[in-house]
């Protein structure tokens, strides 16, 4: 009885934990069926949403261990204003850590919108160039991020 209520206990504490891991994993997942059911659609829509040539497109595709991975190598290096190589280069030895250590690798900030749009699974492969209407998507965009940068908001005589 003892060993049923900690095991209950225990899956309740990581409960939160686990539920921010599985929507990303899940937004992933189903973003490599989309992929491998039309690999040019794919690259068409990563293509006009981050306005990367599509032969560039294809050369992180086959460098990555995954079509979504290919997305979020983009799409981190849109948050974090990166570019895809600097991506790669920090996805490579740190690929098993997963996305949350490599958007900190980036400088995206844990707490920041960012963070918790990735942790979240909060993120979309919608063939829209960025900044289009209808792209509701976490960045850099008017209104966000003022305020929130060193000394903003401080008194200037502490």
């Amino acid at each position: 009885m003892k060993r049923l209520l900690v095991v209950a206990l225990s899956a309740l504490l990581l409960a939160p934990i686990a539920s921010w891991a599985y929507d990303l994993d899940t937004f992933l997942s189903q973003l490599n069926v989309t992929a491998k059911a039309d690999m040019g659609g794919f690259s068409a829509k990563i293509s006009t949403q981050f306005n990367v040539p599509i032969p560039k497109v294809q050369a992180v595709i086959q460098t990555v261990e995954q079509p979504a991975d290919a997305f979020m190598v983009f799409q981190l290096g849109q948050m974090a204003q990166k570019t895809p190589d600097r991506v790669l280069t920090v996805y490579k030895p740190n690929k098993k850590k997963g996305w949350g250590a490599i958007a900190k690798e980036l400088g995206i900030k844990p707490g920041s919108a960012e963070f918790h749009a990735l942790k979240a699974g909060n993120l979309s492969l919608t063939g829209q160039p960025a900044g289009s209407a209808g792209d509701d998507s976490p960045g850099k965009g008017k209104g966000h991020g003022k305020g929130h940068g060193k000394g903003h908001g401080r008194g200037q005589d502490m």
